[in-house]
């Protein structure tokens, strides 16, 4: 909240500047090299001016945070809406889509919150968790799951998500579709065919 002043839209657009370039230094250059400093002179404000909405960096870096978590506990709890009816393997498809479109819209931010931030393990925790449900409550009969520990296979998963979202989504080598297809089938290759079958 604004200290000092009240907030007017002026105000409010140079809180969404200060945290449009605090999203893109801390993308860049990580937690600890971005100051503040760094952050006003890019948004060409003042500092005093970055005091009026946050107590510190660490607030800043932890709102954002925060941001990030919100917004892909949203997402989750609209795929759970959206897939009413549908198969195991296309519910965590689906989401998986929707997910790769989050971060493609926001790549500095998941920069941030998927890899730079402490608290991203929590968020990777909230993914192994929720495809630990699907694939022990509507796939606990299918092949890899009878094979291995759900737990397990959705540490993997959500690690291959990890490794291949720097690699080949937030470098525009595969498409959302394309990504979440391709790693489902590496992971369920024998369910999707009898999904599509």
């Amino acid at each position: 909240m604004a200290r000092g002043r009240r907030v007017n839209s002026c105000g409010e657009k140079s809180k969404k500047l200060l945290l449009e370039k605090a999203i893109e230094l801390f993308s860049t250059y990580g937690y600890h090299q971005t100051k503040i400093s760094d952050i006003v002179k890019s948004a060409n404000l003042t500092q005093p001016t970055f005091y009026l909405y946050f107590q510190s960096k660490e607030t800043l870096f932890n709102d954002l945070n925060e941001k990030f978590r919100n917004e892909l506990t949203e997402i989750f709890s609209g795929s759970n809406d959206m897939n009413d009816g549908k198969f195991g393997i296309e519910v965590i498809q689906e989401g998986l889509v929707h997910i790769f479109d989050y971060f493609i819209e926001n790549p500095n931010l998941t920069k941030i919150g998927f890899y730079e931030a402490e608290q991203s393990t929590a968020v990777k925790e909230m993914l192994v968790s929720k495809l630990t449900h699907i694939l022990n409550t509507q796939l606990q009969n299918t092949g890899a799951v009878k094979l291995v520990d759900a737990n397990i296979l959705a540490e993997s998963f959500v690690g291959s998500v990890e490794r291949l979202t720097l690699t080949n989504l937030l470098t525009n080598k595969s498409k959302p579709e394309q990504l979440a297809k391709e790693i489902c089938m590496i992971y369920f290759a024998t369910e999707l065919s009898l999904v599509h079958s």
